[in-house]
């Protein structure tokens, strides 16, 4: 069982048995026009790995999050179980959509003009789920953080991954892509820079990762390109990434990140393919 905390801001969850322990923290962004209480099924299978989960709910606040962080905003939260604390030095940012192009952009210092200075808060990795940057090239959000040069993110040796959809780049009927070719998951991927990571969900679409019971789906559907497959298997998979990702470089055991890269490790749902890049091969 997890204790949850919501409200416009944040969604934290943490595990009962491990009360009075200190945990890394995964900072995650929710997409566009979505609610951060669509993805808690997947956010609950990593919190379950010893991880506090700071959803907030609007994604505009990313950097108010981040300074709410530091100044130990987390330690005033009245429903934050006893002598749980954060460690601050292993914090990730992470998101789906739009939000995974903010965690990006976050990561990379790159704020809005309202946002407040820069904190001290220093990441140790970051992670996009199907990222999206905008509806084209020529249409990207603010700030526009792809340059459309290889390698070219500015983040020294933080660690990436890029987990991708196959079926985001499709439109449905007359709607667009949700993930359109030029600013979705490749262009983030031709841009990371090692030590980075690759994972293409081939057969699922970009809003399978939600909650059985969160989004209106007969809405999502007539949206969205969405995989024939049952979406727990997506939100396994998923999870599983993100926790392997996480033991990697939060917790230094990279055993199951490269079991996955080396695909003795099987996921329950085709991942392909898959990439591992470090400054060796580089």
């Amino acid at each position: 069982m997890s204790h949850s905390i919501y409200n416009q801001l944040l969604m934290i969850s943490i595990q009962d048995q491990n009360v009075g322990s200190i945990f890394p923290v995964l900072l995650f962004f929710h997409g566009f026009l979505v609610e951060n209480a669509w993805y808690t099924q997947l956010l609950e299978h990593v919190s379950s790995h010893v991880y506090i989960i700071v959803a907030p709910q609007e994604v505009n606040q990313a950097a108010f999050i981040s300074e709410w962080l530091i100044k130990g905003g987390l330690s005033s939260e009245p429903k934050m179980p006893k002598n749980v604390q954060a460690d601050l030095t292993k914090v990730a940012v992470s998101g789906h959509s739009r939000g995974g192009k903010t965690a990006f952009a976050l990561a990379l210092g790159c704020q809005e003009a309202e946002a407040p200075p820069a904190s001290s808060l220093k990441f140790s990795a970051v992670l996009g789920i199907d990222p999206v940057a905008g509806s084209s090239p020529s249409n990207r959000t603010d700030p526009k953080i792809l340059k459309y040069i290889p390698r070219s993110f500015d983040l020294s040796t933080m660690p990436i991954a890029v987990i991708g959809t196959g079926l985001g780049n499709q439109k449905k009927g007359i709607t667009p892509p949700l993930a359109p070719n030029g600013v979705n998951h490749a262009e983030f991927w031709n841009e990371s820079k090692p030590p980075c990571y690759y994972f293409l969900a081939k057969e699922y679409g970009h809003c399978d990762m939600f909650n059985e019971d969160g989004p209106p789906w007969f809405v999502i559907h007539k949206i969205c390109q969405t995989g024939s497959g049952p979406r727990d298997l997506m939100r396994r998979s998923l999870g599983g990434i993100v926790v392997a990702f996480l033991e990697a470089y939060l917790g230094g055991n990279k055993q199951n990140l490269q079991g996955i890269v080396d695909e003795s490790l099987e996921a329950p749902i085709a991942i392909h393919p898959i990439i591992s890049l470090d400054d060796a091969t580089c």
